[in-house]
Parts: C-alpha cells; structure tokens; sequence
C-alpha cells in the first residue's frame, strides 16, 4: 500500500486532534485539522458556526473544505461529522488509508464535558448516546483499520498505527 496521506475519523473526543500532530511528527508529514480549517474559513469558533448555519449547512461546508483537499504525505484529522458525507468519505479514501480512533462512550462523554462548546453536530433532542449509536456503524464502514483510543496513551496508538502501515506495506510487496 502506498502512504501518500493518512485521514483520522472518529467521535469527538476520541483523540483526533491530539493523535494527528504526533503521528504527522513520526511519519515526516505535515498535519491538518479540518475543524480549524472550516474555523479558519469562517474566522469564528466551530460553535458559532454550527449555531449560524444549522446543521445541514454546516455539513454541506465540512464537505466542501475536505472535497478540496489537495494534499501529499499529510495526516488529516476529521471532524466527527464527515462520516455523513459519502463524498468526503470516499474522497478521504482515494487519499490514503482511514483510520478510526475508537473510544467506548463513557470515556467520549467523559472528554467531551471538559469542552461542551465544541460545535457538536446533534439534532435537537438528541443526546451523545444517539449520536455514538448513530455514527459508529458509519465509522466502521469507512475505516481501514481501528485503534482504541482509551485502552492506549497518545504514544501507544502512534506505535499501533505506525507498524500497521510498515505490515501493510510489506504485505503489497510481496
């Protein structure tokens, strides 16, 4: 398997931003968030932006800023809600490998209180519990491989998620 890019996907909380700037660090790639970059675009907080475009067209923006997307030898970190774009999705797999930071729901709630004001994509009426149940068949769809994220410290799913890809390489040599 040629590594050109690597895109994480998971829940909020479930490590993304932390594990994309270390895992950039080991493979000698560059990193991108695209929760910053939409905030970036809008010169405001992903909150904001949620609150000023619902969520339909919140999405439809998520979409636009990974469908444009040009990048080489980049680890990108997601935000939770691109797994509702198929477009995106199978955008981020034409790029390289998708890989999807699995964390159990006690530990995403425990995480995600630290920061409620995250710009979570949520219906009204809905809680994280619907929103877990929701997006993980989503997330194990798309992925090509799945490291815990609270069974691991931040340098064990780095280990975990380097010597997949060595495997896989050598197994597309043979």
């Amino acid at each position: 398997m040629s590594v050109s890019n690597i895109s994480l996907i998971g829940m909020p909380g479930s490590g993304k931003s932390t594990i994309v700037k270390k895992l950039a660090r080991a493979l000698n790639f560059t990193w991108i968030d695209t929760d910053l970059l939409i905030e970036s675009w809008f010169g405001t907080s992903l909150q904001e932006i949620r609150d000023r475009l619902g969520n339909k067209n919140f999405l439809k923006a998520e979409e636009f800023i990974v469908l444009n997307l040009y990048v080489n030898k980049c680890v990108i970190a997601t935000g939770g809600s691109v797994v509702y774009s198929k477009h995106a999705m199978k955008y981020l797999k034409r790029l390289g490998p998708v890989i999807y930071l699995r964390c159990s729901l006690e530990e995403i709630k425990h995480r995600v209180s630290k920061n409620p004001e995250r710009g979570l994509v949520i219906e009204k009426g809905q809680d994280l519990s619907d929103l877990y149940r929701e997006r993980t068949p989503l997330y194990q769809s798309y992925c090509d491989f799945v490291v815990d994220t609270d069974k691991l410290s931040v340098n064990q799913c780095i280990e975990k998620i380097v010597n997949w890809i060595q495997h896989e390489k050598k197994q597309n040599k043979k």
